[in-house]
């Protein structure tokens, strides 16, 4: 399940085996107090390492994905990586998705990077196959419908790097630390760092966090466009969350074609990419949700939208 092919369409009302659900209170911490949240937690039976919950109440369309390795800071896995795979599937097939949020539970770090013990133990074609997995995944995530936010506080290094350059938007603490360590280890990023980091904030300064390996801080990030926002340290969940209720407000079509215009059209010429927005403008206009937005506006009201 974890090498899978990238999806280019979207499937608004695609139907899969629901998991179990069971209904919890979950609390999280931010500025040292706790605060609860009523969620829905969806045992999705693909890792211990991998949570999804439904956020419900005025969060309903909000779904949040955490890590949680502790032992190992969350260095992904073969486990680690089957669950990822398997909530970024769930939330591209739910329809209750609008937004993803993916955060850590382990204090101080959001992804190591990579299981070396476990990757020592691996023979050079296994070791082959489990990158090429690692890649696929985060390409798949790329690719999901609804927009994807990752939430950095602490360490995020090679694949966990990779990792939130795969999300739409990047949130991060000033005291976090980002890095493409690979070359150190004779290696090179090879789960996407060295495709999506120069596309994000150009060529020379990718080659010097590539090459050199060196680490960036929060700050730094910020003034790089490595991430969209850089919070007080222990404050990135909470401008997420207000980000994410941000899009969840706006029609879901629109965002998700959006999305698709967005990424398909960066890949190609202008011409071709207007072509594109011609096309996803055409879908949402046949929306039951862009006349119930133009009736909200002359009523002066918040709009009720519902995906369709």
């Amino acid at each position: 399940m974890c090498a899978m092919r990238v999806l280019t369409k979207c499937s608004f009302h695609a139907k899969s085996c629901k998991p179990y659900l069971t209904l919890n209170f979950i609390a999280h911490q931010h500025h040292g107090q706790y605060q609860t949240r009523r969620n829905l937690i969806l045992e999705t039976s693909a890792s211990e390492f991998v949570k999804l919950h439904r956020l419900t109440g005025p969060d309903s369309g909000i779904v949040q994905i955490s890590l949680d390795r502790p032992k190992v800071r969350n260095a992904i896995g073969k486990e680690m990586l089957q669950g990822l795979s398997h909530a970024f599937e769930l939330i591209n097939q739910k329809s209750y998705a609008n937004v993803a949020i993916i955060s850590s539970s382990v204090p101080g770090v959001f992804c190591a990077g990579a299981d070396l013990k476990e990757r020592r133990e691996m023979s050079q074609s296994e070791a082959k196959t489990f990158v090429n997995s690692i890649r696929s995944t985060f390409s798949f995530l790329e690719a999901v419908c609804v927009p994807t936010i990752a939430v950095i506080e602490g360490v995020a290094l090679g694949g966990g790097l990779e990792l939130a350059l795969a999300c739409d938007i990047r949130i991060c603490g000033e005291n976090s630390l980002m890095g493409l360590p690979e070359t150190g280890l004779a290696i090179i990023p090879a789960a996407g760092g060295s495709q999506r980091l120069p596309r994000l904030v150009g060529k020379a300064i990718a080659k010097d966090i590539i090459f050199t390996g060196r680490k960036v801080d929060g700050k730094e990030a910020l003034s790089l466009g490595l991430v969209n926002y850089c919070a007080p340290a222990g404050e990135a969940y909470s401008k997420a969350l207000a980000v994410a209720r941000d899009i969840n407000q706006k029609g879901p079509v629109a965002i998700r074609m959006a999305k698709k215009a967005i990424n398909e059209g960066v890949e190609t010429d202008l011409t071709s990419a207007l072509v594109l927005e011609e096309d996803y403008y055409d879908y949402v206009l046949s929306t039951k949700d862009r006349l119930e937005g133009l009736a909200a506006f002359a009523e002066k009201r918040k709009p009720r939208y519902t995906g369709e």
